[in-house]
């Protein structure tokens, strides 16, 4: 009895018509070869254990650190020291980022007195620094640009971008972001530090040894790139919880509740630690709210204000949709005339130059920036905006207080307000078009509170005595402007939250909810959420929201591609790089034959590539070795040896026949069931999983940096033609016997749902078990804005005539690039 059919018994496997059965379930198979594998690691482990104490290297730190791996646990440990490198960053950047501002002040002002030259000092500061910012970048990594939170949405969703999380990202993300905001143009730094504590838990494997083996399963990676993302957040507001839930609301669609706790524990240990420095460094006598208030918490609204308060969600919910709209219009003209005309093209620091010069003229405080409190910071800007008492009445005031109204009282509060409200609310969405590390949150939140501070001043002068005894709080009205505000750009609930742990104080709980709930609704109907837009502005993969249509009338098969890139059983390995050659998708279906086309399974792109030169490389060794053999066994039998493609034949002249040892072995007559050859690779895919690769395998593997080969380097290669025409070998190669699919009648509703919650990239359509076609973001993404625009044209239709177009790309089976499917 064969080997195959020992095992195949072992597994009581049944064939049938379609698919054939194992009456006994593999499960415990598999259970006993993860013990056999698990008991190997531990050997394993006490072997270099016994090596380093017998050589004196296990010393009392390699004790701790196994104590504490083993105590605490690999996840706690991580998110531990991520929340402590963030808030040591985040603290860092505030610092530096203030004495810049504070440097720009101090030239302005001390340097000269002369109206010219403190002018040219006022603009030539900040474009010296953005220049700088736009340079550097460019040089060091251009990934740094923008926010950083359109892209962490994409990478969460599963797509990988290239280098976007690399160290020199990093690099330019840090010195890029501390550049562009010193130099005091309107800029967040919230987005960006998304972005970088992401890259700080992605890099962390690479400098702490111990967190290698972390990173190695793709949805445990980007649970833990989503509660650093989280920390990002919390490190700038010191707020864990409005951290936590923004960084979800932002990145996914669907969040998985097991990755709460890691969320908070690393938000809240960045948020502590990051509040602590300020102790520390004697900034703060004790750990308090970053913005702390004092509003009266015994009576602070009247129930007639929540009026008010609806008024201030319903404008920020059109302001915010108008924000969305009017940064997307600047792009697309910038691209426009950067396209048509020369002048923007000649160098990438005249659009950031003429951008930062009108601004900076704009703000000059002895200037048009006097009426709009040019002078302060934002964070300055916002502390004034939250002040307990009112502007507008100018009475009791002390000496702080007019301070701060000398800002605002050009020619009077509200003229000034009006006036900040415009010029920041155009310079910002002109701003962060710039490319420079930039976050629109923090501006955002600024104009709403200047809104918010401007509505309740005039309620305070309707209402001096108050609405029913209860005096008006204009600082109130400011933080529910600066939520409802930042939450109709963002989309985002959770900037309440943000407020509440930024102030202190929860006593407008209820109007902040109101109005960020309205400005929600409204800014959702009309316009995509700025980070929405920047993905659509980058092109980039994503998966729009189901908003209006009869999606539950068009199915998969409407939409699916109906030709496809696959492999079967019976392909040789000239079919195989045939299929490498023309196709660049990173995953290819197997089926049974051509004829029957009943799904097998699905292999990656990199593992039939390192199959394909592992087998010719064996195939080359084999034949050397029988040639060899053949040479000296056989030395007065006149053979010669001559060279052809590239590999050592041997010739006998005097006989036709050739050895059968220089012959590789030929495919059976009798081909065993592909489910049977499934079955019998469990075993060693379970084994592969643990063990590296032997080094002699990887001789002229392009592809296992996670480089993959191109066009030129397949043709480029040597390939016997004996080798080409034999059959393929699966048995080395790691087969993913369960690939995702869908019946032709699924609805597209369903199968939204499903890729945003399971973060596919593509899947298969099946019909009784045969594979007839394929669905990718592509197409889902374009039949859902199809629907969301009320588009119901035939799907189907226009699918066909766009695959009539094609032409059939290889002779031994019909192939068909998926374009944009990105599988």
């Amino acid at each position: 009895m064969s080997l195959e059919e020992v095992q195949a018994e072992s597994y009581d496997y049944e064939q049938t018509l379609m698919y054939g059965k194992f009456t006994s379930e593999l499960r415990d198979f598999a259970r006993n070869e993860s013990f056999k594998m698990r008991r190997e690691r531990a050997e394993r482990r006490l072997e270099e254990q016994d090596s380093e104490t017998a050589s004196g290297a296990y010393s009392a730190w390699a004790r701790i650190k196994r104590f504490v791996v083993t105590r605490i646990g690999e996840d706690w440990l991580f998110l531990l020291i991520i929340g402590l490198v963030m808030a040591i960053l985040s603290f860092t950047m505030d610092y530096l980022i203030e004495r810049c501002q504070q440097a720009h002040v101090w030239l302005f002002k001390n340097l000269t007195d002369i109206v010219i030259l403190q002018y040219l000092i006022w603009i030539i500061y900040p474009m010296v620094l953005i220049s700088f910012a736009v340079g550097f970048t460019n040089l060091v990594s251009v990934n740094a640009i923008g926010s950083g939170i359109p892209e962490m949405k994409t990478v969460l969703r599963g797509i990988q971008l290239s280098q976007y999380l690399s160290l020199r990202t990093l690099i330019a993300k840090l010195i890029g972001l501390i550049a562009s905001l010193g130099s005091g143009i309107p800029l967040g730094k919230e987005g960006p530090f998304v972005h970088i504590a992401s890259i700080v838990g992605a890099q962390m494997t690479k400098f702490l040894t111990h967190f290698n083996t972390i990173f190695n399963n793709e949805a445990h990676n980007n649970e833990l790139l989503a509660s650093a993302a989280a920390v990002g957040v919390a490190c700038n507001f010191a707020a864990p919880i409005g951290g936590v839930l923004f960084s979800i609301e932002v990145t996914a669609t669907y969040f998985a509740v097991r990755n709460y706790w890691r969320g908070f524990f690393a938000a809240v240990c960045g948020a502590f630690l990051f509040r602590l420095a300020s102790v520390f460094v004697k900034d703060e006598e004790t750990i308090t709210a970053l913005f702390i208030t004092g509003f009266r918490t015994d009576f602070p609204f009247d129930p007639l204000e929540i009026l008010a308060f609806v008024v201030i969600g319903i404008v920020s919910g059109f302001g915010g949709a108008l924000f969305v709209y009017f940064h997307h219009r600047v792009v697309e003209l910038r691209r426009k005339y950067r396209n048509k005309t020369q002048f923007l093209e000649k160098s990438r620091f005249i659009y950031p130059l003429i951008v930062v010069f009108l601004i900076s003229t704009l703000e000059f405080p002895m200037g048009f920036g006097k009426f709009t409190a040019g002078e302060l910071t934002q964070k300055q800007t916002i502390d004034q905006l939250f002040s307990n008492f009112t502007w507008s009445s100018g009475k009791g005031l002390d000496q702080v207080q007019n301070n701060v109204i000398a800002f605002w009282d050009k020619p009077n509060v509200y003229v000034s307000l009006v006036l900040f409200i415009v010029v920041k609310f155009v310079s910002t969405a002109v701003a962060v078009s710039l490319p420079v590390p930039a976050g629109v949150f923090f501006p955002v939140f600024v104009i709403g509170a200047a809104f918010g501070r401007l509505v309740g001043e005039t309620m305070a002068t309707w209402f001096p005595t108050g609405i029913n005894g209860a005096t008006i709080i204009p600082g109130g009205y400011a933080v529910v402007g600066a939520a409802a505000m930042s939450g109709s750009v963002t989309h985002t609930v959770s900037t309440s939250v943000i407020v509440f742990e930024l102030t202190g104080q929860i006593t407008h709980i209820l109007p902040v909810m109101i109005a960020v709930l309205i400005s929600n609704a409204i800014a959702q109907y009309l316009q995509p959420s700025f980070y929405d837009s920047i993905i659509q502005i980058k092109k980039l993969p994503f998966l729009p929201d189901l908003r209006r249509g009869r999606t539950y009338d068009i199915m998969v098969k409407d939409i699916m591609k109906h030709r496809l890139y696959f492999l079967s059983y019976r392909s040789s390995y000239a079919d195989l790089k045939t299929l490498l050659y023309k196709s660049d998708l990173r995953s290819f279906p197997i089926v049974d034959s051509p004829d029957s086309m009943i799904l097998l399974g699905s292999v990656q792109r990199r593992n039939v590539q390192q199959m394909l030169f592992r087998h010719r490389n064996k195939w080359l060794k084999e034949r050397e070795t029988a040639t060899l053999n053949l040479t000296v066994n056989t030395p007065d039998s006149g053979l010669r040896v001559s060279p052809a493609n590239g590999i050592t034949i041997v010739e006998q002249p005097s006989s036709p026949v050739s050895s059968g040892a220089a012959t590789p072995t030929s495919p059976t007559s009798r081909t065993p069931s592909p489910f049977r050859r499934l079955g019998e690779h469990v075993a060693s895919l379970l084994r592969r999983s643990s063990s590296p690769m032997p080094a002699e395998e990887l001789t002229n593997v392009h592809s296992m940096s996670g480089k993959t080969l191109t066009d030129q380097e397949i043709e480029e290669e040597d390939w016997p033609g004996e080798f080409l025409q034999s059959q393929m070998d699966f048995g080395d190669c790691q087969i993913d016997a369960s690939p995702f699919q869908l019946v032709e009648r699924t609805s597209l509703h369903k199968a939204h749902s499903l890729f945003a919650l399971l973060g596919l990239s593509h899947f298969y359509v099946t019909s009784i078990g045969r594979l007839v076609g394929v669905v990718a973001l592509k197409e889902i993404t374009e039949a859902i804005e199809g629907a969301n625009k009320g588009e119901m044209r035939n799907q189907r239709e226009a699918s066909c005539v766009s695959d009539a177009d094609e032409t059939t790309a290889s002779e031994a089976f019909e192939m068909q690039p998926l374009t944009g499917s990105n599988a």
